[in-house]
């Protein structure tokens, strides 16, 4: 998922157009960037329809609503927010709720959401994150956002992540649609060797009783 906080509707098709020529299939708009609306409009009209457009630090209902006039068909926020979640999913959008706890994550699944949002991933981890997924429904997708980059990128995907949420690694206002692109065909190839990688391997399970808890 490409997080382009700070893009302006004038650059938005070149951006997007760079990002998709590398792989991506999911970018984010920031709600707060400059006229991001008008951003996600243009890049929903300009992109394919494989392409995924959303809104993202979505904190609020009318935002929601605002951001699916314009196109999007996901909503990220930074927080757990169950009034969003739900407006989200009863207007057919994905929800990608940021959850930093156990807590957080299941009453994100109580109030619809399908996919999470782990953040800042940082401070959870990739031990923290494989201890959630022991203890969430197998179907919720989990994705870090918070310091992920192409050096990092291969264990997130090794230890189960979904997807990740790229921000400044890949996009940052000022640079061009050439950069872009190349930071993400490196991310992407980053992504696509570790998941191969992981697919690979034999799958094991462990049998937990009351003396191995």
């Amino acid at each position: 998922m490409a997080i382009l906080r700070g893009l302006t509707p004038p650059e938005s098709e070149a951006i997007g157009a760079a990002l998709y020529a590398g792989g991506f299939r999911s970018i984010e708009v920031p709600v707060n960037s400059p006229d991001p609306y008008r951003t996600i409009r243009r890049l929903r009209s300009s992109l394919p329809d494989d392409c995924t457009v959303g809104a993202g630090t979505v904190l609020r209902t009318a935002e929601v609503q605002l951001a699916h006039q314009a196109g999007s068909t996901m909503i990220v926020s930074p927080n757990t927010n169950p009034k969003v979640i739900r407006a989200a999913v009863a207007a057919g959008m994905r929800s990608y709720p940021g959850v930093a706890t156990p807590t957080e994550a299941f009453t994100a699944i109580d109030a619809g959401a399908t996919s999470l949002k782990l953040f800042p991933a940082e401070s959870i981890g990739i031990t923290g994150m494989r201890a959630w997924r022991a203890v969430l429904p197998p179907e919720v997708e989990m994705v870090p956002v918070g310091g992920i980059d192409a050096a990092n990128l291969a264990r997130w995907a090794a230890a189960g992540a979904g997807g990740a949420g790229i921000g400044t690694t890949l996009y940052k206002p000022g640079r061009n649609a050439a950069d872009v692109g190349a930071r993400a065909a490196e991310l992407i190839a980053a992504w696509t060797s570790a998941t191969t990688m992981a697919s690979a391997q034999p799958v094991t399970t462990e049998t937990y009783t009351q003396e191995n808890p």
